[in-house]
């Protein structure tokens, strides 16, 4: 059944010819900001994205952060352009929005297609606006993303579709795609792949959705799949971790790519080698982390091909009779025959080398940036959600709490946020914060580097 449906997207995807590159990958000393709503704000696709260049380009010098507030449309988005975006100074700028410029529950209503028309209306009126704003920025790449959809198609016990709210959406996607085109901006669109994914799917499992239990939010699959269509869009289908090949016989370097193979050597129960790698597999999160996760990051890899395009480190060794074992550093990998050695053997796909246990370290690490980094995004949001419209952006004073306590009590997000406010609205505590995730990625650009890995094949 995997398989099936992994086919099929390949050649969806494989049929558009701009996925080669649509997006130019980051360059060193690129600061790129995704700016979005709740999807970006407590998303992982920006996260996944920035942990495939920490193992794939370890030397490199990337800085990805997170500019998205739950709730927000595009006007929202607007207010806070100074404040909360280009203050970050983005070379590369993301943006995406429509889940809530789109609207909700009026789609079920009397008057969805006036409703729908006035939505659109409204989010394009506000984007050309912020287009205006980008025209004017110097030395920043602008990169519009359409959102991932609203699943109408999902089976979800007691809740209720809104009919045609992704095909308004689309429309939001359209104007998007239409000011690339015209500004020669950067584009990708995550709502009709993602769509497709999930709709075929459903063919076997009604329930399966990318856009997470409430039909908007991706889960962490989702969010994968999301991190796959843009890392595709940037060209890096096909492009291996590694790739080693040696003819065991004549003791030969067939092929090294990515990597550097030396000191072959017969021993009398089979070969060694010693292996460098400029590159670490990709690690796969096979836990579903966070408030409201069902699946996980590793779950993605039903329904795309991320290890067949892009985690591949392959060790293939021809000239082998029988049955071998693997050791890395001395450490048993795993069994097999030479048949499977000629074929090749994707390291990257074992997650007991020691490469990939060093990979293992750079995931939970960024994952903790990313905890940090959350932490700023609710200051953000009760800065520009709460105060901002009440003329107390960034006041952080006495008056500030007396004017957030009089609305707790009838606002369950500002509620749950009183306690995070009560310390960020302290600079040295969120200096305190800053110096934790500069820790952590100074920590990440330490452990990113490959070492040198001793491969023995044993006759078993």
């Amino acid at each position: 059944m995997r398989r099936f449906f992994i086919g099929i997207l390949v050649l969806a995807l494989g049929a558009n010819p701009l996925l080669a590159q649509q997006i130019a990958p980051f360059k060193e000393n690129d600061r790129v900001v995704f700016l979005g709503n709740s999807i970006t704000d407590g998303g992982h696709y920006h996260a996944y994205v920035w942990l495939y260049y920490m193992t794939r380009f370890p030397t490199m010098n990337l800085t990805i952060l997170n500019a998205g507030i739950g709730g927000d449309r595009v006007g929202d988005m607007l207010k806070r352009l100074d404040g909360d975006v280009f203050s970050k100074q983005p070379t590369v700028l993301f943006t995406t929005f429509g889940m809530n410029d789109s609207g909700y529950f009026e789609y079920n209503g009397s008057e969805p297609e006036k409703f729908a028309d006035e939505k659109v209306k409204e989010s394009h009126n506000g984007y050309k606006q912020m287009e205006e704003r980008y025209k004017g920025l110097v030395g920043t790449r602008i990169v519009l993303l359409g959102s991932s959809p609203y699943d109408e198609d999902v089976v979800i016990p007691d809740n209720t579709s809104l009919k045609n709210k992704n095909k308004a959406m689309l429309r939001i996607v359209d104007f998007q795609r239409a000011s690339a085109t015209a500004n020669k901006w950067e584009f990708l669109d995550f709502n009709e792949p993602m769509t497709a994914i999930s709709k075929r799917v459903q063919q076997e499992d009604p329930s399966f959705t990318l856009s997470g239990n409430d039909r908007v939010h991706p889960d962490l699959d989702g969010h994968m799949v999301m991190a796959y269509l843009l890392l595709k869009a940037q060209g890096f289908s096909g492009q291996k971790v590694a790739e080693m090949e040696i003819d065991a016989s004549n003791q030969k370097i067939i092929n090294a790519s990515n990597c550097n193979l030396s000191d072959i050597v017969k021993t009398g129960t089979g070969w060694s080698f010693d292996y460098h790698a400029n590159a670490l597999p990709y690690p796969l999160d096979t836990v579903a982390r966070g408030w409201g996760s069902k699946k996980s990051q590793f779950d993605a890899l039903a329904v795309v091909p991320f290890m067949e395009e892009m985690n591949q480190e392959l060790l293939i060794v021809k000239g082998l009779k029988g049955n071998y074992k693997l050791l890395i550093d001395g450490e048993e990998i795993g069994k097999w025959s030479a048949a499977e050695f000629a074929k090749g053997i994707n390291l990257a796909a074992l997650d007991n080398t020691p490469q990939y246990q060093q990979a293992l370290r750079i995931m939970h690490l960024n994952e903790e940036r990313w905890e940090i980094e959350r932490r700023f995004r609710d200051y953000a949001w009760v800065q520009y959600n709460f105060f901002q419209p009440k003329g107390l952006l960034d006041a952080n004073n006495r008056r500030a709490i007396e004017v957030f306590d009089q609305f707790k009590e009838k606002d369950g997000w500002l509620r749950a946020k009183r306690d995070l406010y009560s310390k960020a609205m302290f600079p040295e505590v969120r200096q305190a914060w800053q110096h934790e995730m500069d820790v952590l990625l100074q920590t990440i650009k330490h452990v990113s580097i490959p070492k040198t890995r001793k491969i023995s094949l044993v006759r078993n």
